[in-house]
C-alpha cells in the first residue's frame, strides 16, 4: 500500500480537486465516493474504482480491510492517509476512513415506457440526493438534471443519495422543455395555483414525467407551462410549502400507492 503524508503529493491533489471541483471532475469524468457502504452498493452495481485511500484506523474494521483486499485483488490502487489528509477528502465531518476514485458511469440508454423524473435548477446537494434517492425507492429509472443543478456525481449528492445513483440513469445538463418533445405520458408538476388539483385525486397509474424545480423559486414558467396537470399536495398544518425532496416524496409514493391499488 502506497503511503502519502504530503498535501503537496500529485496523488493528493488529484484526489482533493475530485472533491472540491465540479469543473475538474467533469473533466476527468471521475468523482470521489465516501464512505464503505457507499463503496458496498457501487461494487455490487459492478462499479469499477481506480483508487482507494484509507487510514490506518479504517483498516482495523474488518469490512473495510476486507472490501480494500477485495479491491486490491482487481488492481486497484491503495492509499494510506493520515486521518487529516482524509478528513480534507470527505465530504462529512465523521469520515469513516475510506474514499475510492470511480469513473463517471456512462449513461445507458432507459426504458423510455417508464416514468422519468425532470429537476431544474436543485442546487442543494442534499435535496438532490434525497431526490434521487426517493426516485430510486418509488421505481423510477430515468433522472433529467437541467445545467443549474448541482452535479449529481459530487461527492456530497453521491453521499445523500446512498447508492440510488446505481440504479439510475441520470443525465445532466439537460434541456428539459426539449426532453418532453418526444414524450407521450402524463407531466406533472407541483403547483400552488387555484387550478391545481389535489394531488390525491390525480390518476397517476399512467407513465408520468414529474417535474420539481429550485428550493427558492420552484419550476420556470417554460416547464410549468408544460405540464398537462398541475398538482397540489394538502398541508391542513397551514405550513405554505414544503422542501422540493419532502414535496418529491409525497408525490412518487403517492403515484405508488395507486398502482399497489390497482
Amino acid at each position: 500500500m502506497k503511503q502519502i503524508a504530503s498535501r503537496d503529493n500529485p496523488t493528493f491533489k488529484h484526489l482533493r480537486a475530485l472533491a472540491d471541483d465540479a469543473r475538474y471532475r467533469r473533466s476527468e469524468n471521475a468523482t470521489l465516493l465516501d464512505g464503505i457502504h457507499l463503496l458496498q452498493a457501487a461494487v455490487a452495481a459492478g462499479i469499477a474504482f481506480k483508487r482507494v485511500a484509507v487510514t490506518a484506523n479504517a483498516m482495523e474494521r474488518q469490512e473495510i480491510a476486507d472490501a480494500v483486499s477485495m479491491l486490491a485483488s482487481s488492481g486497484c490502487e491503495l492509499i494510506e492517509l493520515p486521518e487529516p489528509l482524509l478528513r480534507a477528502l470527505s465530504p462529512v465531518e465523521t469520515p469513516s476512513g475510506i474514499v475510492a476514485e470511480m469513473q463517471v458511469p456512462a449513461l445507458q440508454t432507459a426504458d423510455q415506457a417508464g416514468d422519468m423524473l425532470l429537476l431544474e435548477a436543485v442546487q442543494d446537494a442534499g435535496n438532490l440526493g434525497t431526490l434521487l434517492r426517493t426516485a430510486a425507492a418509488a421505481g423510477i429509472k430515468r433522472v433529467l438534471l437541467s445545467e443549474q443543478c448541482a452535479q449529481a456525481w459530487s461527492p456530497k449528492v453521491l453521499r445523500a443519495g446512498m447508492g440510488a445513483h446505481f440504479a439510475l440513469q441520470i443525465a445532466e445538463q439537460c434541456a428539459l422543455s426539449e426532453a418532453l418533445d418526444t414524450w407521450s405520458g402524463a407531466i406533472v408538476a407541483t403547483s400552488l395555483a387555484a387550478e391545481a388539483r389535489d394531488i390525491f385525486s390525480l390518476d397517476l397509474r399512467q407513465p408520468v414525467a414529474w417535474m420539481f424545480g429550485s428550493e427558492g423559486s420552484g419550476l420556470s414558467t417554460t416547464l410549468c407551462d408544460r405540464a398537462t396537470a398541475l398538482a397540489r399536495i394538502p398541508m391542513p398544518g397551514g405550513t405554505e410549502s414544503l422542501n422540493v425532496a419532502a414535496a418529491a416524496a409525497v408525490c412518487l409514493f403517492e403515484q405508488v400507492r395507486q398502482r399497489l391499488k390497482g
